[in-house]
């Protein structure tokens, strides 16, 4: 995309004033969720540097632990795909859903089996039930299967409104964000043939209703994947809806599309990536649906499609950072452009701080310009929960340091450097490095920066700027200070040193680090109750008894139990039977905590 194309986008966005409206109130919502979620986590910081490091390792080691995770993955009975690109992954997609048989219950015919898709029996198109995934907006999944004739359904609401609507989500996470609910209303009337209405419940019953014979009916459900755990081969999907369990289980054959760098080594590191995802993208301690894969049901196939799609070059280009984003969405909510322009300005799935990098990674040197769209403030970097360091990572982009397959060999010489930039810009800055090297030039020019600044605006503290220059229409130049910073800094300085002694400096950097003490079991058993959660607090001696009093008030008389957890001759006196084995018709079941 030119910078015309995308300053032309962002001048439609900043124009449309219901956009305005839908940004501003996402984005207040989703930032005060988001300090308010993490002000329950009093060691959020060192989480968040422990999550930093295990993305680091993992990225830095990607293809030890790629082949662990396919070896597990595969040892679970899960078809494991790797596609190099899109077109590869369309590809194994297209022959899964033409060539692979589905079971098929056909009671008409007193058949056991059918190898059929069901949507073939029925004499009509196949049916995908679709979970969010944004690696298939990545590689543009949907209109490649509908162009053989498929029918795929968005079962996420977000991404159902904007189906209907024939768009690219406008935000990585919540896909409907720049939509106002007398949009969704007009749409639902237009579409779906109801009377219109902006009654919340009416509407998200409607799709509901709608949804719920999808999912029934589906031939093939297709899903994103939040984590695989490269340890135990599982797959870790985390949603709100519920639509994604949906997704993955009533369909015969289910179809995970998973960006092949989304790893985690074992399950505590899954553990710490779960307290920080929900926390971030949503404001939410925990989200109220958390899958964990192991291995297809009875009669279900189970495929997993690994996409590279660019990631190696990342991973070999100075983008490499930007691998260890786990798509929460924060950077967005804190952007202070996005929440100006939305996400279809950037005319990419990914939008964005974290689009406006992995964007140009992926899909090459046309998307550059984006990094242009960032005042490289550094609330991204904040709010990122793995501490990417995005603002460094956009000025590598603008300065054109994207993977080797999008340019062509040349040196690395200076005068290369900043390919992204225009040539005025790229002489001014060539001016700036030249001043900025020699100390006397640079407080020289300071001075004469004051001078003419007020030669120029005599009379007025800011400067006007000419229009030819694009910021003059909205935007005047302050005054250069006639006494610089360094040289009030030095001021400053000499008087803290008088205020302030070296020792006394010296000792209050010799005092021990503040420590947050917390009762860790009772904020636990609180952050339960608040999810409706029962916590009952009692001595080893008598876990069994007060088990055996909840069952008898629940008239439970039989559960699984894990061996060695309770006393079982006591539970057997007081009439539960006992069972080893997972059986799915009893109600209760009695295991040992994890953490």
């Amino acid at each position: 995309m030119s910078n015309t194309e995308f300053r032309k986008r962002i001048r439609a966005s900043l124009a449309n004033e219901a956009l305005q409206i839908a940004l501003d109130n996402n984005a207040e919502r989703r930032t005060n969720g988001r300090l308010a979620a993490f002000a329950s986590l009093p060691d959020w910081r060192e989480r968040r540097q422990q999550a930093h490091a295990v993305r680091a390792e993992v990225i830095e080691h990607l293809e030890e632990y790629l082949e662990q995770f396919v070896d597990k993955a595969k040892g679970n009975g899960i078809i494991v795909h790797r596609a190099k690109d899109g077109a590869e992954a369309i590809k194994i997609i297209l022959g899964i859903v033409n060539g692979l048989p589905q079971r098929a219950r056909s009671a008409q015919r007193g058949q056991e089996e059918s190898f059929a898709p069901l949507s073939v029996l029925r004499g009509e198109k196949v049916l995908i039930a679709k979970a969010k995934s944004m690696v298939s907006e990545e590689i543009n999944l949907n209109p490649a299967l509908e162009a053989e004739g498929i029918r795929v359904v968005e079962t996420d609401l977000g991404e159902y409104i904007v189906q209907l609507r024939h768009e690219r989500p406008g935000h990585i996470l919540t896909p409907a964000v720049h939509l106002r609910r007398s949009d969704v209303g007009q749409l639902f009337h237009e579409k779906l043939g109801i009377p219109y209405t902006e009654d919340i419940p009416a509407l998200t019953d409607t799709a509901r209703r709608l949804l719920r014979d999808v999912f029934l009916t589906a031939d093939i459900g297709i899903s994103g994947v939040n984590f695989g755990v490269a340890e135990t081969g599982m797959l870790c999907l985390v949603s709100n809806e519920g639509n994604a369990r949906m997704v993955t289980t009533l369909p015969p054959v289910h179809i995970a599309l998973m960006g092949m760098e989304r790893l985690v080594r074992n399950l505590d590191d899954l553990a710490l990536m779960l307290s920080l995802l929900p926390r971030a993208a949503t404001g939410q301690k925990l989200s109220v649906y958390t899958q964990l894969i192991r291995s297809p049901f009875p009669g279900q196939q189970r495929h997993l499609v690994l996409l590279d799609n660019g990631r190696t070059g990342i991973r070999n280009s100075p983008l490499k950072e930007s691998l260890y984003c786990i798509r929460c969405g924060s950077c967005l909510n804190a952007c202070p452009v996005f929440r100006e322009i939305g996400g279809h300005a950037y005319d990419t799935a990914y939008s964005g701080p974290i689009g406006s990098v992995i964007s140009a990674g992926f899909f090459g040197s046309d998307f550059i310009p984006l990094a242009q769209a960032s005042s490289l403030c550094g609330a991204c970097k904040e709010a990122c929960p793995v501490d990417i360091d995005l603002p460094k990572l956009l000025t590598r982009v603008r300065a054109g340091q994207i993977p080797s397959r999008f340019r062509a060999e040349r040196s690395a010489s200076e005068d290369e450097v900043g390919e992204a930039l225009s040539s005025l810009s790229k002489f001014f800055l060539q001016m700036y490095s030249r001043v900025a090297r020699s100390p006397r030039l640079f407080a020289v020019s300071q001075r004469l920066a004051a001078l003419g600044t007020r030669l120029v605006s005599p009379f007025s503290d800011y400067v006007p700027l000419p229009a030819f220059t694009g910021w003059g229409y909205s935007k005047d130049l302050p005054r250069f200070a006639t006494k610089p910073f360094r040289a009030r800094f030095q001021r400053q300085e000499a008087q803290s040193a008088r205020v302030f002694p070296k020792e006394t400096s010296e000792e209050l950097n010799d005092l021990p680090p503040l420590t947050i003490q917390t009762d860790k079991v009772a904020q636990f058993s609180d952050e339960l109750i608040k999810v409706n959660g029962n916590v009952t607090h009692t001595s080893p001696h008598d876990v069994t008894s007060k088990i055996i009093e909840f069952l008898q008030s629940r008239e439970v008389n039989q559960i699984h139990l894990d061996p060695n957890i309770l006393d079982e001759t006591a539970l057997e006196k007081a009439g539960i039977t006992v069972s080893h084995e997972p059986d799915p018709a009893l109600r209760v079941g009695v295991t040992p905590h994890v953490s």
